[in-house]
């Protein structure tokens, strides 16, 4: 069981994108995972718009959009009539109010536990890079008496560094 779980949650990582420096997920991506038609999903959620305010749920541009399905592996001719709506982590909540079934119910705390996961990967990883540049920070300055040795230890350092910068998730558009 908890291996389906990680394999859901590494599957779930790669349908969230950085859209206007928010996390999001598509509406299209979040029907699929659901079961349902992104038709429907929609309809759920006009129905109950108040529930979805902008910073919530937004509707992408066509920019955006563009943009977005540019960088997918699979270009596939689109054949949307509205652009797609993209939520972040609340709307992705949200939806659970709105979509009344236990398989809903199942996806949405996936969904939320991937959210988590995430937070908590780049948090530590901010300390450990932190740590790391402190580590630098004081070679550094013993360098002035032991250059050839701190060179050798500041070359492994910075190799680290590089290895410990958080990945991007998702993608980015403008």
């Amino acid at each position: 069981m908890t291996e389906i779980i990680e394999n859901n949650l590494v599957e779930i990582k790669n349908l969230i994108y950085v859209i206007r420096g928010q996390k999001v997920m598509l509406d299209s991506d979040l029907a699929m995972l659901y079961g349902v038609q992104t038709k429907r999903l929609n309809e759920a959620v006009k129905r109950n718009i108040q529930r979805f305010p902008q910073h919530f749920m937004f509707v992408l541009t066509k920019d955006e959009w563009q943009n977005l399905r540019s960088q997918f592996a699979t270009f596939k001719k689109d054949i949307r009539k509205y652009m797609p709506f993209a939520f972040t982590e609340q709307g992705v909540a949200m939806l659970s109010s709105v979509l009344n079934s236990e398989k809903a119910i199942q996806i949405n705390i996936q969904i939320m536990d991937t959210f988590v996961k995430m937070r908590q990967l780049a948090i530590e990883h901010k300390d450990l890079q932190e740590q790391i540049v402190e580590l630098k920070n004081y070679f550094i300055q013993y360098a002035q008496d032991n250059n050839a040795e701190i060179d050798r230890i500041n070359e492994a350092i910075n190799l680290l560094l590089d290895r410990t910068k958080p990945q991007k998730i998702g993608f980015k558009t403008e």
